[in-house]
């Protein structure tokens, strides 16, 4: 998995920190990180309820209490996911980004809300593949928490090969 980040700056355009290049100012609107390749999708993004309802979205919201199964039969016209994160110690986002990518959501997933920099490796490992968290993030301690652990233990959405498989074939 590429830990590469893109960061949009303050005009739109992308640019790439990798571990050791010189990050980018940050100002005090938050960041929004992305380890996306495809250009970032930035239209409205509806609450469950009205894109359930027929509207001609193509980006919702999924809050806490939301059953992120409802989107199941709508991955072929989604391209963004933001799964709210209203507060820190709230994981059931978690468990929302796990459904989607386990039943095969491959759009853009992206947590939004109070989402801190030591969560998300673990986010990453579940499929979220782009942040806008509510606070800037230090974009060196970003690098350095992906980077912290080589080896993982179970398998998981984001594709890396556990270190047992490494070991034993």
């Amino acid at each position: 998995m590429d830990n590469r980040m893109n960061v949009a700056d303050r005009d739109g355009q992308d640019q790439v920190a990798v571990a050791g290049a010189p990050s980018p100012a940050l100002d005090d609107a938050p960041a929004k990180l992305r380890f996306r390749d495809d250009a970032p999708f930035e239209s409205p993004i509806a609450p469950l309820a009205d894109f359930l309802a027929g509207g001609n979205f193509a980006a919702v919201r999924l809050e806490p209490g939301d059953d992120a199964r409802a989107l199941l039969p709508h991955f072929g016209r989604l391209k963004l996911i933001e799964v709210a994160f209203p507060r820190f110690r709230d994981g059931r986002g978690y468990s929302s980004a796990a459904v989607l990518r386990q039943a095969g959501y491959t759009g853009e997933l992206r947590a939004a809300g109070d989402v801190l920099v030591d969560q998300l490796g673990f986010m990453r490992r579940v499929g979220f593949d782009s942040f806008a968290p509510n606070a800037p993030l230090n974009l060196k301690v970003v690098q350095a928490t992906l980077d912290r652990y080589r080896y993982v233990y179970m398998k998981a959405a984001d594709g890396r090969t556990p270190v047992w498989a490494l070991r034993h074939g």
